[in-house]
């Protein structure tokens, strides 16, 4: 009995015993069926990979949207190409080898492998007319890794022992949170109205020179530093040792030319400054210059600045949190790009702020940054260790403002 109706199933099922047109209904009642189900099983799969295709495309979206607002740092990457020696390379002379120098100070040069000759010059110059007979060490910084002909001419031109360093891409760079299309317009929009009004790489070296120089691992064993540029004379023998004259005298910042600078370039450099001030009262010395940078009424800067070229400063000054929180607050401003805040009106209203005047000092030391020079007045020096023109001092320029420093 059970096989008899198993069997009326099975051909009830494929259509056995049922006439054409029953048997047509029910094949396309089951392939109706097996459709139906099939649309069922594939339905989910398509929902799903719709929804992932549409998970990937927002993330392609995300990063291309990332990648043109933060641009990639590809310094990291062109890093790694970099041979050990590229990074940082220090040559010791075998003379240096036990000397003891009063301070722990270094000459410091930023210097492209195009500047050699430049360079050499100057090197040669400041050896004669001082290093010859104290043989400070020097430590040379560059965006791209020095040629071997620039160190071996370095190192064939100082006494000191030659240090060079290639600047990590996040010190030489535009941060990520600058708007790059502003930035590309401001440079459009000064154009040629300054000097590199229209150039981004100054820029990130105004940024490097404000915030940076200091930071970099070579000079992690110097307490003090003297800057250096391709193309300085050095006018006068110098007698004396500026690095142990400062830390005789609790010195921490000293420049030889002040001016004043381009106010375009500057227009809210002021503004952020007073901000931090109010932000950080506790950072303000007690007896501080900012007379000298401020308009009479205390409300404005008045455009005088140190020419930062010439300093021979503190490290330990530049490294302390006062001094890295005002880089770090006019940084996160963006007006290194946004407008063209010079390194120079930078480390002048720091100084003017954060140090007491008798921890600065103007050196009268020959020296020469066309157009502009320091030359020494006393006429019985200048006579017997100079080659200047004391009447051409930028001293008696109507836009120099270091009578109004000596004044204070």
């Amino acid at each position: 009995m059970q096989k008899q109706s198993d069997a009326s199933t099975f051909r009830s099922e494929s259509g056995l015993g049922m006439g054409p047109e029953a048997a047509a209904r029910k094949d396309d009642a089951i392939t109706g069926r097996r459709t139906a189900a099939a649309s069922a099983e594939r339905g989910p799969d398509r929902h799903q990979r719709m929804l992932g295709l549409a998970v990937i495309l927002l993330a392609a979206v995300a990063a291309l949207v990332l990648s043109i607002a933060t641009p990639p740092p590809i310094g990291r990457a062109r890093m790694l190409t970099y041979s050990a020696d590229q990074i940082r390379e220090s040559r010791l002379k075998h003379a240096n080898v036990g000397r003891i120098h009063p301070v722990r100070a270094a000459f410091v040069v930023l210097a492209r492998n195009s500047e050699l000759h430049d360079l050499r010059a100057t090197v040669r110059q400041l050896e004669d007319q001082f290093n010859t007979n104290h043989h400070y060490p020097y430590v040379f910084l560059n965006n791209e890794p020095f040629t071997e002909e620039f160190k071996q001419a370095m190192e064939w031109a100082t006494t000191g022992d030659c240090h060079f360093g290639l600047i990590p891409y996040e010190h030489w760079s535009m941060p990520p949170w600058v708007d790059r299309v502003r930035a590309r317009r401001a440079r459009a929009a000064m154009g040629d109205s300054v000097p590199y009004g229209d150039s981004e790489s100054y820029r990130k070296m105004c940024r490097f020179e404000s915030g940076f120089f200091f930071r970099h691992p070579l000079l992690d064993n110097f307490d003090y530093y003297w800057r250096v540029e391709p193309g300085v004379e050095f006018t006068c023998a110098i007698p004396y040792d500026p690095f142990k004259y400062m830390v005789d005298h609790n010195k921490l910042y000293g420049f030889t030319i002040s001016l004043l600078e381009f106010p375009t370039t500057v227009k809210s450099l002021w503004q952020t400054t007073s901000a931090f001030r109010a932000t950080y009262p506790g950072y303000i010395a007690e007896n501080n210059t900012l007379d000298w940078v401020t308009t009479p009424d205390g409300s404005s800067y008045n455009m005088c600045h140190v020419w930062s070229n010439f300093e021979i400063a503190s490290l330990h000054f530049f490294r302390s949190p006062a001094y890295t929180a005002y880089f770090d607050f006019l940084d996160r401003a963006g007006g290194f790009f946004l407008e063209r805040w010079g390194d120079a009106p930078v480390h002048s209203l720091a100084v003017a702020m954060l140090l007491s005047k008798d921890q600065v000092h103007y050196f009268d030391i020959g020296y020469l940054h066309r157009p502009f020079q320091n030359c020494p007045t006393d006429p019985d020096f200048n006579e017997s260790h100079c080659f200047c023109n004391a009447n051409r001092s930028a001293i008696h320029n109507v836009d120099s403002c270091t009578k109004a420093w000596l004044a204070l």
